[in-house]
């Protein structure tokens, strides 16, 4: 893979080829990707529901954690291979019946070490599904 700048082609390029099937299947689509920010969204789907019909934890994780492998490299202007530190998440209401979309941000980038946060919505920012704060380190 190319690894000379980070933009929507890479990023799309990445998740086909980077990341597992599983992953690929929420059917992540990328709003943007640039300047150590990373903008996903998951279409709904009754496969990523808990009983009750609203979007797991461990769909709101998985594409937060997601994100910020985007926000990172978009943030070093390339994929390098780094490994998730640490991942603290708060989940502040329930979402269903639309789009999940996750804004990834880094809030300090060391030379090995990178702190990012995801803020997670449906439909408006200033409603919050969950807060997640991330820790990344470049391997």
């Amino acid at each position: 893979m190319d690894t000379t700048g980070f933009d929507l082609c890479s990023a799309q390029k990445l998740l086909k080829e980077g990341f597992a099937p599983w992953v690929q299947e929420l059917d992540i689509q990328f709003d943007k990707v640039a300047d150590g920010e990373a903008i996903l969204r998951v279409p709904p789907s009754a496969r990523l529901n808990r009983i009750g019909g609203t979007i797991c934890g461990q769909a709101i994780m998985a594409l937060a954690d997601t994100a910020m492998v985007f926000a990172v490299s978009s943030a070093v202007n390339a994929y390098v291979p780094m490994t998730t530190v640490s991942q603290s998440s708060s989940f502040l209401r329930p979402a269903a019946d639309a789009d999940l979309i996750a804004h990834a941000s880094i809030i300090k980038r060391g030379r090995n070490i990178v702190y990012g946060e995801v803020n997670l919505y449906t439909e408006r920012p200033d409603k919050p599904i969950a807060h997640i704060t991330s820790t990344y380190m470049l391997l």
